[in-house]
């Protein structure tokens, strides 16, 4: 693949999960969405870098806000949508929504919505696939303030210990809701890991699906040949509010001019001819996507009590 095919593909991955959560904030407020959404409106990058060297095996634990890395993964369009709509049909039966997407046939391992919480089962993966001498990798993904609960370092501590592939993955956009990183941090996230002994890198071009893609690439290559875990902090940018649709600047904690200055770098905001070449043949997928959804049946009351364990 050259590098031209290889933008082009990257960047339609990147501009498909934008124009997916756009689509989701135009239905929100009719109330066909039947749950909260968390949007990764410009962190998109991310994921889509992250999983371009992942294998189908390697298991992904993604976070409340996981949009992006469930389809970046491999996660069907329609069984999201589907699910954000409370249908049956969806890839938990309704009964999960945005906050809890999973789909473990292409290693979507879920999301809870307890902050951190799922550090600790990548971890957990890790070690079973050791013990059943499975190959693959677990990645994580959190944001900044997961690192500031227990169970991250204590994740860190064990993964270490044990020498197990895990991949802990930082998308930093600086925010816990509202509180910036001078509010809550004296560390610094990359170098803390190092502590104990964790190999760790900090990716400023968080835009750059790219660059991510070329850190992720070398690292886990280099995980699969020594099996010990790495940690990679992606700064990034969140353009909407914590929960939900809309913007959030009358909050007064960013301001407007922030974000303006990600967008002038980011290539879905910027690169205009492309996004339009590709638009068409999104839009219908998307479309697609919601009609699916729309068409599904409801749960009924006979499925109350079930996939319960």
């Amino acid at each position: 693949m050259t590098n031209t095919q290889r933008y082009r593909a990257l960047f339609r991955q990147a501009l498909l999960i934008r124009l997916v959560e756009e689509k989701i904030m135009e239905l929100y407020p009719f109330d066909k969405i039947q749950s909260p959404v968390h949007l990764s409106i410009g962190q998109e990058a991310v994921a889509v870098g992250v999983c371009e060297s992942l294998y189908r095996e390697d298991l992904v634990f993604i976070t409340y806000r996981g949009h992006a890395f469930y389809i970046a993964k491999g996660g069907d369009l329609r069984l999201m949508m589907a699910e954000l709509f409370g249908r049956a049909n969806g890839v938990s039966k309704g009964k999960a929504g945005s906050m809890h997407l999973a789909a473990p046939q292409v290693g979507v391992m879920g999301a809870s919505a307890v902050v951190a919480s799922t550090i600790s089962l990548a971890v957990g993966a890790a070690l079973a696939n050791r013990l059943q001498k499975k190959s693959g990798l677990s990645v994580v993904c959190f944001g900044d303030g997961a690192t500031e609960q227990g169970t991250y370092h204590e994740s860190l501590n064990f993964a270490a210990l044990y020498s197990l592939p895990v991949l802990f993955l930082c998308e930093n956009n600086g925010l816990a809701v509202h509180a910036t990183l001078a509010e809550r941090q004296t560390y610094s996230i990359h170098k803390h890991a190092q502590g104990y002994g964790i190999e760790s890198v900090r990716v400023e071009e968080g835009w750059d699906f790219q660059k991510i893609g070329d850190v992720t690439a070398d690292i886990t290559a280099a995980m699969r040949k020594d099996g010990r875990p790495r940690l990679i902090e992606v700064i990034t940018c969140r353009y909407k509010e914590h929960v939900g649709p809309g913007e959030d600047y009358d909050a007064g904690y960013r301001s407007r001019t922030d974000i303006e200055a990600w967008m002038a770098r980011d290539p879905l905001c910027q690169d205009i001819a492309l996004a339009a070449e590709l638009r068409p043949e999104l839009d219908a997928e998307i479309a697609a996507a919601v009609a699916f959804a729309e068409s599904g049946p409801l749960p009924g009351p006979a499925d109350l009590l079930t996939d319960i364990v």
